[in-house]
């Protein structure tokens, strides 16, 4: 596996009462849903739609691994930012770093790390469920 691509992406979230457990504070598994938002953002800013792959070429995404590290809550209406950047990419699979980051409530502040994960994404036959070398037009492009 190699590096292939260094670009950050870039997806903007607002936490909703919906994202916050009785604390007032986004529930921990709703940042794995905010990570997993971004990447899909990010496949279709490459033009890619999941829709299309499995139905053209067969092939659908499934998370293998997710390592998460959690420094600083975030709150209700909070404005965030979801990045996601390649960090290795094979054949049949892309290693993802991502970072859920709030937007400081002024312009003179700084984004501050609420969130750090790492998730490992497979190819997958959309029949049998097998590993699949994804489409040669997707491994170009990340």
């Amino acid at each position: 596996m190699t590096i292939k691509n260094e670009k950050v992406f870039l997806w903007p979230i607002r936490v909703y009462y919906e994202d916050t457990d009785a604390g007032g504070v986004v529930y921990h598994t709703n940042y794995i849903k905010f990570m997993e938002r971004a990447r899909t953002e990010w496949l279709r800013n490459l033009g890619f739609e999941q829709d299309e792959l499995r139905a053209n070429d067969g092939v659908i995404f499934a998370v293998r691994s997710v390592q998460a590290d959690y420094f600083l809550p975030a709150k209700f209406n909070d404005e965030l930012m979801v990045s996601s950047q390649v960090i290795k990419n094979g054949k049949a699979s892309i290693t993802i770093e991502q970072e859920v980051l709030r937007k400081p409530k002024d312009n003179n502040g700084k984004n501050e790390l609420l969130c750090k994960g790492i998730i490992k994404v497979v190819t997958l036959d959309d029949k049998s469920f097998r590993p699949k070398a994804m489409p040669e037009k997707l491994y170009e492009v990340i």
